[in-house]
């Protein structure tokens, strides 16, 4: 598995739309294809079973809250974001208040949305960097409309929580976030 994704640097007068990348991303639908705000792309390795289980059971629990709360919607990991640097990026689980969703059309909600979630989350996998995470973090926390990530490595046990403007917290070996 690769430790931080794979890096591809496409020429710069190619020139790929949304429309195009969102294209390449359905028919290549296998790989987890993000881009960052320079335009490369990157391909991660797809996780592995524990994590991906307990992918699933944070996905789980936020659409209970979220359905609970009824003041947002809830997002898992396949569903792709276009930030305000022309990045897009597929946080592991996310959550956008009912109102900023409302505010896009149904065209951008069908595609990557052109909004950066409210709420962002990233676990990380055996594969993973903490850096890279930690910089893809730092990336969401930059944009508009973003109030909250946590980033938790379940390895060491820790949550690292992200708040605009603020000094990112650590919580060694919490019981709950």
């Amino acid at each position: 598995m690769l430790e931080n994704p794979m890096v591809l640097k496409i020429p710069s007068d190619w020139n790929i739309t949304d429309e195009q990348f969102f294209e390449f991303c359905q028919i290549n639908r296998d790989l987890q294809i993000e881009t960052n705000k320079f335009g490369e792309l990157l391909i991660m390795s797809p996780t592995g079973s524990e994590t991906g289980n307990r992918d699933g059971r944070i996905i789980q629990q936020l659409m209970n809250w979220s359905d609970e709360d009824a003041t947002g919607i809830a997002f898992s990991s396949s569903t792709g974001f276009t930030l305000s640097t022309g990045a897009k990026k597929s946080p592991d689980a996310a959550w956008i208040k009912l109102e900023r969703w409302n505010s896009l059309s149904p065209e951008q909600k069908e595609k990557f949305a052109p909004i950066c979630p409210d709420f962002v989350l990233e676990l990380m996998s055996p594969s993973d960097s903490l850096k890279t995470l930690q910089a893809k973090m730092t990336e969401y926390m930059e944009e508009p409309g973003v109030k909250l990530g946590w980033l938790i490595d379940r390895k060491e046990r820790k949550v690292y929580i992200y708040c605009p403007g603020m000094l990112t917290e650590c919580l060694e070996n919490p019981d709950t976030v």
